[in-house]
């Protein structure tokens, strides 16, 4: 009989939302928090830019608001902007408590004397870093609070495959309503390939966003959508899944994989340039270089599509070679690896697939509209970002709401509250696949013809390609799923393809171009039909 885990709270994920749960879960209950890879295998860990946040005295909440939502393209939910922007310095404030280190100046008149950078979209200088390296050292810390805290139990190298829902029926007006709710979850130990039930009385997903859905990303190779598939198939809303942020500059070479080349160099004054040195930017829009990301990454698209060129240059030369080794120490030596001196040369760059805006329909506590399910981080759609994320809000987000799904959640969780019975994972006659190129033809197929059809730019013409192509192999997938024993790529695989399915779908709702959908054969914003977000739920 396999073991089981019994546990007040289940997180899933280790990023910074998952961590900061966790932390502030510890103090009224028992976590096991579930990751992976390492606890140091996230999207968070690998973040360059920093945090967005109020913090000198020329700027203000309104303005940052009015930002995020300018630049959210009319989606944004105003007061979820309002009130998490409003909780960014206390969101800071414990950071720094626990020991993070944030770059400092002498000219910053703030409390702590934090030097704030400037990022595209944003009309004040308000990013918190740390170097070029902010996520990493904010992993740091929030790993070294975890490591003190008794009531956490963390399992490494273990993959979430669903979740442990249950149903009741509840007496409404309208007679007999169905009520799900979710326990926990059914859990896969990677290195014993054994299954077990993860039971809780409160369930987290904090798995992180799915740019692994295209073939050229940002993200790191845990980021598959594995926590906004499962709650899919729960049975969650999810929203606005067409809303996938590309970055616009990923470094370009042979031998670097997925390594971002930071918005905040075009913030300290990185040009953008054609392989003969002639800048661009200015004629697709009026800010340049600091315009908002999906401009920028649709210009470079436009510009590689009309020179055949494989990659743009971003060019930050003109600017002191010390300031620039200081300002960003980890991507002048994470260049200097491939033999680029960004100090004395421009660095080839190419957008690629970065954050997806949309994911499980949250309120601002990170709830769902299932009974004990919370989601927080990328996985999670609150309505702060709308159409297109603002530079660095992401890591604020995943702060604000995780700390107030600790608050939520913690009101839920009653002593007298029993865990219903959940039957052990059952394997039936699956066997050992010997046909592993099955998945692995299956994973870059959907990669590829993702990034062809459903990347930067799409048409009607395109998605119905796209749609063809995954629905044959969604059939493809569940039949191998169902048929051979689990391993960690078929579960990453099924994800996967379930997520691209969802922003297809998505992408052929939206019958206009906004924020970070664009579609040639609907050009314009259209205001009168979609001025909303696009829901999908799975049929009963």
């Amino acid at each position: 009989m396999s073991k089981k885990i019994t546990t007040d709270y289940l997180v899933i994920g280790s990023g910074i939302a998952g961590l900061t749960f966790a932390l502030k879960a510890a103090r009224t209950g028992t976590v096991a928090l579930v990751t992976k890879s390492s606890l140091r295998d996230s999207a968070t860990y690998f973040a360059q830019g920093g945090i967005a946040s109020v913090l000198s005295g020329t700027d203000s909440f309104e303005a940052h608001a009015n930002d995020t939502i300018k630049a959210g393209a009319g989606l944004c939910n105003e007061e979820v902007v309002h009130r998490i922007v409003t909780q960014g310095p206390s969101a800071i404030e414990e950071l720094i408590n626990i020991g993070t280190h944030f770059t400092t100046s002498s000219k910053s008149t703030g409390k702590h004397k934090l030097d704030l950078g400037h990022e595209g979209g944003h009309s004040e200088r308000r990013i918190v870093h740390s170097g070029d390296a902010t996520g990493r050292e904010i992993d740091e810390a929030l790993i070294r609070e975890l490591k003190n805290e008794p009531n956490i139990t963390v399992y490494e190298n273990h993959i979430g495959v669903d979740l442990l829902t249950h149903s009741k029926f509840v007496e409404k007006k309208k007679g007999p309503n169905k009520k799900d709710s979710v326990w926990g979850a059914y859990v896969l130990n990677k290195q014993t390939n054994d299954i077990l039930p993860f039971k809780s009385k409160i369930t987290v997903i904090a798995s992180g966003g799915a740019g692994k859905t295209y073939l050229f990303t940002s993200n790191p190779d845990v980021a598959t959508g594995d926590g906004i598939a499962m709650a899919y198939r729960a049975g969650a809303t999810i929203s606005n899944m067409e809303f996938m942020q590309f970055h616009p500059t990923c470094l370009y070479h042979s031998k670097a994989k997925s390594f971002l080349i930071s918005e905040a160099l075009r913030g300290e004054g990185a040009k953008l340039k054609l392989k003969d040195g002639r800048r661009f930017m200015d004629k697709h829009h009026k800010d340049g270089e600091l315009a908002p990301r999906d401009i920028v990454a649709r210009a470079i698209d436009h510009e590689l599509k009309k020179s055949g060129d494989d990659s743009v240059f971003l060019d930050i030369t003109h600017r002191d070679s010390s300031f620039v080794k200081q300002r960003f120490p980890n991507i002048y030596k994470k260049c200097l690896e491939f033999g680029i001196d960004i100090t004395k040369e421009p660095i080839p760059v190419v957008p690629a697939a970065h954050y997806i805006c949309g994911g499980v329909a949250t309120d601002i506590n990170g709830k769902t509209d299932i009974d004990r399910l919370y989601v927080i981080g990328e996985s999670a759609c609150t309505g702060l970002h709308g159409a297109n994320r603002l530079a660095s809000n992401s890591l604020l987000e995943s702060l604000v709401v995780a700390g107030n799904a600790a608050l939520d959640s913690a009101k839920e969780l009653k002593e007298e509250d029993k865990i219903p019975p959940i039957p052990e994972w059952r394997t039936l006659d699956a066997a050992t696949s010997d046909e592993a190129v099955v998945v692995s033809q299956n994973w870059d197929e959907i990669r590829r013809f993702m990034w062809n059809y459903v990347g930067i730019v799409r048409s009607d013409k395109r998605l119905e390609r796209a749609e063809r192509r995954i629905n044959l192999l969604l059939q493809e997938i569940n039949e191998y799923y169902w048929q051979f024993t689990l391993t960690n790529n078929t579960i990453e695989l099924r994800n996967l393809a379930t997520v691209a399915s969802l922003i297809i779908e998505s992408a052929q709702k939206r019958k206009e171009s906004r924020g970070l959908h664009y579609n040639i054969d609907h050009p314009d914003k259209d205001d009168k039909g979609y001025l909303k977000d696009t829901l999908i739920k799975k049929a009963q």
